[in-house]
């Protein structure tokens, strides 16, 4: 094997971040005038007479109800009906559809639809413009959400949001695991992360709690602009990803390196 590296060329690779910059650009003009919305996760494999789906037809409509969009990934399953809900409702339902491997194919209940070739640049969109998550039973891509949004809120690079598991059955177990394991036998979270969350099987429940915590924290939630950033703390700035700027980590010298760094410094301040 003649060519031994792993990665491409980094001079070749560079041009596609006129292509991943092109996606942000999209998704900020388009979602910037959507308003609150709330971004709703679940299986691509449910099937339209499965329970769970056809709840989540009704939780789009009712969050239409409440004055909210509706923003998913685009595909079939929980995605589609939530985005048949709040179609049927007359709001805005957002599809955010993904380029894959296998097609994936677009729901037709879209009244805005976007097309990401790079999940990170979509997943953006999920977060910043979203004043609240529901996640429905699903698989890798709903857990890799809710975690997200988890770490968001906890490390608090996010303003705490409303954030609903619904169906208890399939969130019960996974929610004692993360008390039991996590918690107890770890102690990898802490007991509070528990409460960033609501677990239920009432829909009505799940919309209220969406539009009370959004009410509750919209100053919060609310991206200030450039005038109102100027007489703000600098870590509280918002980001492109829709987060709070935060503080640079601080860096522990290594005692053994701590002398080469005093030398470093004195130099630096000679020349």
């Amino acid at each position: 094997m003649s060519d031994t590296s792993i990665f491409r060329n980094p001079a070749e690779e560079t041009w596609r971040l006129f292509r991943i910059m092109a996606e942000f650009v999209d998704g900020f003009e388009t979602l910037a005038q959507v308003g609150q919305a709330v971004s709703v996760f679940g299986s691509a494999r449910t099937k339209p007479s499965s329970p769970s789906y056809k709840a989540a037809v009704e939780m789009g409509g009712k969050l239409v109800q409440k004055g909210f969009a509706v923003i998913t990934g685009g595909g079939p399953g929980i995605m589609e009906a939530a985005n048949k809900g709040a179609h049927r409702a007359g709001g805005t339902s957002v599809g955010l559809n993904i380029t894959l491997p296998h097609e994936q194919e677009a729901n037709p209940y879209q009244t805005i639809s976007l097309e990401f070739n790079y999940f990170f640049a979509r997943k953006v969109m999920f977060i910043k413009y979203a004043l609240g998550l529901i996640c429905f039973p699903g698989g890798f891509g709903t857990m890799d959400e809710f975690f997200e949004a988890m770490t968001l809120i906890q490390t608090k690079k996010s303003p705490q949001f409303p954030v609903v598991l619904y169906g208890s059955k399939f969130w019960n177990p996974f929610v004692e695991f993360m008390r039991g394991t996590l918690l107890e036998q770890y102690a990898t979270i802490s007991k509070n992360d528990l409460e960033l969350f609501m677990v239920t099987d009432d829909i009505d429940e799940a919309v209220e709690h969406v539009r009370h915590g959004v009410d509750r924290s919209l100053s919060e939630l609310r991206h200030p602009t450039r005038r109102e950033e100027l007489t703000m703390p600098i870590e509280r700035h918002i980001t492109g990803e829709g987060l709070r700027l935060g503080r640079p980590a601080r860096r522990k010298i290594i005692a053994k390196n701590a002398a080469k760094a005093t030398r470093t410094k004195r130099k630096v301040r000679r020349n």
